[in-house]
């Protein structure tokens, strides 16, 4: 069971803004992958490029948000700081670089 840690309340606003930037950035690439395409058959390749790429980082967004949602259920709940797979600690030193991490650093490996 993960010790007590006064500071996530902290952390559970740094992903709650993160969430927020994160849902911002996901609507603009939804935006332009729903936007109108040109008429020219170049121009049409390039887009399609663009689109690929705005695909890729919209599963990015959509994963990255996942994870964020689960740490703040994890807060809410009690488990945070508690590893999904071992129940063991997750070393706050791992939390301060990556305070979604659902696994503790061995169970990640």
């Amino acid at each position: 069971m993960p010790s007590e840690n006064p500071n996530w309340t902290e952390v559970r606003a740094e992903l709650e803004a993160r969430h927020v930037e994160l849902t911002g950035r996901l609507g603009r690439v939804e935006e332009e992958l729903h936007s109108a395409h040109s008429q020219d058959f170049a121009d049409q390749a390039t887009e399609r490029e663009q689109d690929e790429v705005l695909e890729g980082e919209e599963a990015v967004f959509e994963q990255e948000l996942a994870q964020i949602e689960a740490a703040i259920a994890r807060i809410d709940n009690g488990t945070y700081g508690e590893c999904a797979k071992c129940g063991g600690e997750i070393r706050p030193e791992r939390l301060a670089v990556q305070p979604e991490a659902p696994l503790c650093i061995t169970c990640a490996s």
